[in-house]
């Protein structure tokens, strides 16, 4: 892995060098736009409406539109500057419970790792953090953008997360035809309850798959080999209009699914003859 960035990770007074790593990776599948006639992929080029030329990198600026069609440029020296002595620093300002915030104000996770000398200060606040239960709220910048973050233990290393803060956080507010003064009845509660108790299970993301990604790889290397292709129709979902009705229907469905599962791991734990067994040969 290669680091996106160096700096380090301040804990009252004590400075860690670290490096950060991004943590996760986007596993979509990437198609380039082609011409029909021919399939030469297409080239994106940056031209400029006014001198009607293509534009070189070291001709392009950034700026910032405070109104319509009016700029202010800002040189990449000046948005650094902005960030003053935070632009290498991952600041820790509290400690708190991770209970304490709800997962709409996460964006992306990175990996923390020590950088030189930052090996025994690192494993101090890592273990540290572990014996509280508590996780670190702090700020960093990170291409030209201050954000909240949130610094905790991952197995055997700290990761950092990056938040929304408050005011990026959309106000419930305005999400049209949200239902009042509709009462929930206290049979559809008591099978809701039933269903959702039926399909609780403890977290295993190893058993959840991108099958829409598997199924393009499969249409695609099927193409690759020259074979046809048929594309089945989306099976229709069975419609129920009663909620009460649907709510019976998926209740016995989770129970029977949770029945296999069941049975399934009944007959991979080994029976009491044969553990006796295994017990008397140790």
């Amino acid at each position: 892995m290669r680091a996106m960035w160096k700096g380090s990770l301040s804990f009252g007074l004590v400075n860690i060098p670290v490096r950060l790593f991004a943590a996760t990776e986007k596993k979509d599948l990437k198609f380039r736009y082609l011409h029909a006639p021919c399939h030469t992929p297409l080239e994106y080029r940056k031209v400029c409406g006014t001198c009607n030329t293509e534009v070189p990198w070291e001709e392009i600026v950034r700026g910032y539109e405070y109104e319509k069609n009016h700029f202010v440029v800002l040189s990449d020296e000046e948005i650094n500057a902005a960030a003053g002595e935070k632009e290498r620093l991952i600041e820790i300002q509290d400690f708190i419970k991770i209970e304490e915030i709800d997962p709409i104000f996460f964006q992306n996770s990175y990996y923390l790792a020590p950088d030189g000398p930052g090996g025994r200060p690192y494993l101090l606040l890592r273990e540290a953090m572990l014996e509280t239960g508590k996780i670190a709220l702090a700020t960093v910048t990170l291409r030209t953008k201050e954000s909240m973050a949130v610094v905790r233990t991952y197995k055997d290393v700290l990761s950092l997360s990056t938040m929304f803060y408050p005011d990026e956080v959309r106000s419930v507010r305005d999400l049209p035809d949200l239902p009042k003064g509709v009462k929930v009845r206290e049979k559809e509660l008591v099978m809701a309850k039933e269903l959702i108790e039926n399909l609780a299970a403890p977290f295993e993301p190893e058993k959840y798959q991108d099958s829409y990604r598997e199924k393009l790889l499969s249409m695609i290397q099927a193409k690759v080999e020259g074979k046809e292709v048929s594309v089945a129709p989306s099976p229709e979902r069975e419609k129920v209009v009663d909620l009460l009705e649907a709510l019976q229907a998926s209740v016995k469905k989770s129970q029977k699914k949770r029945e296999k599962a069941e049975k399934k791991d009944d007959n991979r734990k080994p029976s009491p003859r044969k553990e006796k067994a295994t017990a008397a040969k140790k």
